[in-house]
């Protein structure tokens, strides 16, 4: 699929789940969610089906994620099944980690060799601070798992000014001692009940220059690894690399190359934006899978170009109405 603005489409990820096990503040800050019922949410077989037609038309990267993908029962055994039926697909898992004791192994046998782990802070008490849930060590055993089973690990890393700041010294030497990616991220302006605040941006020139003042660093080539939207740079005197994601100081909708579906069967052909394709109802109806691909192909001619998230951002207020967990993040 080529849009309109001649970016290839090649690239889907899929929510399986809404549901997740902590409550991170800057996900949703509202006391009480209002979560997709069972009949609501795409089964196994649909989600297969969805992916099976995305890799007719191009896709040949697919991130699970949610909420918490292996919140959902019977995830582990789902990518074992889209592994079989699509061996040449290069799968991607996004995750918490809370919940991969047990999993590490069976994961590498299936043939994930990527997970990316969200980690916002190295010091346990500010963890159960930022998600409501004693999980560090959880999450940190599950890292350490990983990189002895042969998995590599991206840890993911919302950048806040005021909160994991003063960790950077923490993470710069984490990623010298450990064979991991580091990526900072820029807290966006995104989702129902964002605590997004203008006092908690941190850039990711700024958090560049700050790194560079603890540790020596050297760009790596972006076209000889395909790193999506971050920019990478090695350790000159280490095993592990720093990333930086910034949607908002500096846009990469450019060369955007994705498609999300959302836990209900909604396509959306822009993070920043509300626009949603039903793909559940012809899925379940009897128009069947060519219906679908004709709303897919109609969604990736229409693909948006990006939106202004400065004038959101100065704004104080969120860029789309649906929480970033149901968006599939």
């Amino acid at each position: 699929m080529i849009d309109g603005f001649g970016r290839k489409i090649n690239y889907l990820r899929l929510s399986v789940t809404d549901r997740c096990n902590l409550k991170c503040y800057y996900c949703s800050n509202s006391e009480t969610l209002a979560y997709l019922t069972h009949n609501d949410i795409l089964t196994y077989e649909e989600c297969l089906s969805l992916i099976r037609l995305t890799d007719s038309l191009g896709v040949n990267k697919v991130r699970l994620t949610g909420g918490e993908p292996f919140a959902r029962k019977d995830f582990t055994e789902f990518l074992g099944l889209l592994r079989s039926e699509l061996p040449d697909l290069d799968i991607r898992v996004t995750t918490n980690g809370t919940l991969l004791e047990g999993r590490v192994r069976l994961l590498h046998d299936i043939g994930i060799r990527w997970l990316n782990i969200s980690l916002d802070t190295l010091n346990r008490e500010k963890y159960g601070r930022i998600t409501g849930r004693d999980y560090f060590t959880r999450v940190r055993q599950a890292i350490d798992d990983c990189l002895e089973a042969g998995i590599k690990v991206k840890i993911n890393c919302v950048a806040l000014n005021g909160f994991n700041d003063g960790e950077l010294v923490d993470f710069v030497h984490f990623a010298q001692k450990n064979p991991v990616d580091v990526r900072f991220i820029e807290f966006m302006p995104v989702g129902e009940g964002s605590a997004w605040g203008e006092q908690y941006f941190w850039s990711a020139e700024k958090i560049l220059a700050d790194v560079q003042r603890i540790a020596a660093v050297a760009p790596v080539d972006h076209e000889s690894e395909n790193h999506g939207p971050a920019r990478m740079y090695s350790l000159v005197e280490g095993r592990g690399r720093i990333g930086l994601i910034s949607p908002l100081s500096n846009h990469f909708c450019a060369t955007c190359n994705r498609f999300r579906i959302t836990p209900d069967g909604k396509l959306r052909t822009c993070l920043f934006s509300d626009v949603e394709y039903d793909l559940m109802s012809p899925l379940r109806s009897s128009e069947g899978v060519e219906a679908v691909l004709k709303v897919m192909r109609e969604a990736g001619a229409g693909k948006p170009i990006g939106h202004e998230l400065l004038q959101a951002k100065r704004k104080c207020v969120s860029v789309c109405g649906r929480r970033m967990s149901s968006i599939g993040g």
